[in-house]
């Protein structure tokens, strides 16, 4: 009879704090982590729990097990990336200039191609979902609210919309990195404000079926998006965590805007 498997929130905490561990260094690459009996009194948990939680770094790339030589921590290089958790745990110990300049150089190469295909292919239904972030975006800025959600809609809504399956299976593991740019960019003054007219332009250019107009405004987008990472950067203000909520604007009717993503 197998053991039950562990609550989310158990297991989910010892996760938490291993992959906060190999992110910051604490158990480098190369390096074997305690053994499970240690592990189990570090935590107060179950050996279940603990193999649960290793089952999990393997399944993410950060970990790999083997006959006698235990369970050893991989490069970050193999580690996935795309994952949600993998990208909150960089998060949390400190965005560097490594990883915001890979997630950048990732958007360029991609969303503007996407954007060219959309452009081609987008369905009324597509634009309409497009339209309604875009509406979002814009609610936002004027009334306050979460410009983040929205622009992640956005953008996740035009890679859908060139309705290539690896593209849009894609549009789904890049969220995590997404809302990171968009979530830097937010501690820019009137930052909202300036993009809002840059999606308009790409999503002006899709619906006109017009794929070059549509890719030069995306790269037109993602550029300045890079130049406020690199002004966030030179500021030295503190940067966001994904693991916490997106920051809300505060609305032109309430004073001037929070400040707002430019991705």
């Amino acid at each position: 009879m197998s053991a039950p498997r562990p609550s989310r929130s158990v297991l989910g905490h010892v996760l938490d704090e291993l992959g906060r561990a190999i992110v910051s260094g604490r158990h480098p690459p190369g390096a074997v982590i305690p053994p499970e009996p240690t592990l189990c009194e570090e935590f107060g948990v179950s050996r279940t729990v603990v193999r649960e939680a290793v089952k999990s770094l393997v399944a993410k790339g950060m970990l790999v097990t083997g006959p006698k030589v235990g369970t050893r921590v991989l490069a970050p290089e193999q580690w996935n990336w795309f994952d949600p958790e993998v990208v909150a745990w960089q998060s949390g110990i400190g965005l560097t200039r490594e990883f915001l300049r890979d997630l950048q150089e990732l958007r360029r190469i991609v969303e503007p191609a996407a954007v060219r295909l959309a452009a081609e292919r987008a369905t009324p239904a597509d634009i309409g979902e497009i339209e309604a972030a875009y509406a979002g975006m814009r609610d936002a800025i004027e009334h306050g609210g979460d410009y983040v959600r929205h622009d992640l809609a956005f953008h996740q809504g035009l890679l859908r919309a060139c309705h290539n399956r690896m593209v849009v299976q894609m549009s789904k593991a890049i969220g995590a990195l997404l809302r990171t740019s968009f979530e830097i960019s937010t501690t820019k003054p009137q930052g909202p404000s300036q993009s809002l007219p840059l999606h308009r332009a790409v999503l002006d250019a899709v619906i006109a079926r017009q794929p070059e107009r549509a890719e030069r405004a995306s790269l037109r987008l993602i550029d300045g998006a890079a130049e406020d990472i690199e002004q966030v950067l030179a500021s030295r203000r503190r940067l966001p965590s994904v693991a916490e909520p997106a920051q809300r604007l505060k609305g032109r009717s309430r004073g001037r805007a929070a400040t707002g993503p430019a991705g």
